[in-house]
């Protein structure tokens, strides 16, 4: 697959004219960069100077809570952006962690050729602005969803709200006791509850881990 085919894979490019495309692969300098099987790509609180797009393979996400009680481990298939919001705003820098699962292949293109394609393609700019708006919105929108009414139900919202991407294999590190905390239930209920939806084939309970084989079918 040519360049500008891969390029077609990422919302940052759709819409632009064969012209357009052949003139951002002959005029921007990317990077390539090869990863192997348990390699990290980038770490939490790297400094983040330039756009990974995941072209091949398969990465592992890891995200910390803020005081590093738990954590959640998501694999992710090409194609697929390195969070691209942490190039601009406040904090410049990842808040995940992201390593190899198999062999993958990625290109970077860096935050001065991102103005530039910016200034120099509407498409692009409008591509760029609304994958902003998009995360802005969805993220405004949370507190207006209806309340969930049962504690599965609860549950189910916490492990969705803390992913990158709501499918695929997940495992959460958390102790029963503080995800009681967090959806404000007993240890007993929040054990009761997680054992009916491993019964239901929706997840595996471990010691101190909860696998979620399919997030899309949790949601359901």
């Amino acid at each position: 697959m040519q360049l500008y085919d891969q390029l077609l894979l990422f919302p940052l490019f759709q819409g632009m004219s064969r012209d357009n495309l052949a003139q951002v692969v002959g005029q921007t300098k990317f990077g390539f960069v090869k990863s192997g099987e348990g390699q990290t790509v980038v770490r939490e609180d790297d400094a983040c100077t330039q756009f990974f797009f995941l072209l091949s393979g398969q990465l592992s996400a890891e995200s910390r809570s803020d005081d590093h009680v738990y954590t959640v481990v998501e694999v992710l298939q090409a194609p697929y952006m390195l969070q691209p919001e942490a190039i601009f705003g406040y904090n410049q820098r990842f808040t995940h962690t992201f390593t190899a699962v198999s062999e993958c292949s990625l290109i970077t293109i860096s935050k001065d050729e991102v103005l530039r394609l910016s200034n120099q393609f509407l498409v692009f700019r409008i591509n760029l602005l609304n994958l902003y708006a998009t995360q802005s919105q969805k993220l405004l929108r949370q507190p207006w969803h209806r309340f969930p009414e049962t504690l599965a139900e609860r549950i189910v919202r916490f492990l969705s709200q803390h992913c990158l991407y709501p499918a695929g294999p997940k495992t959460f590190n958390i102790l029963m006791t503080r995800l009681a905390d967090e959806v404000g239930d007993s240890r007993l209920d929040v054990s009761r509850a997680l054992n009916q939806l491993q019964r239901d084939g929706l997840l595996r309970l471990r010691r101190g881990r909860i696998e979620v084989p399919q997030m899309e079918r949790l949601l359901m």
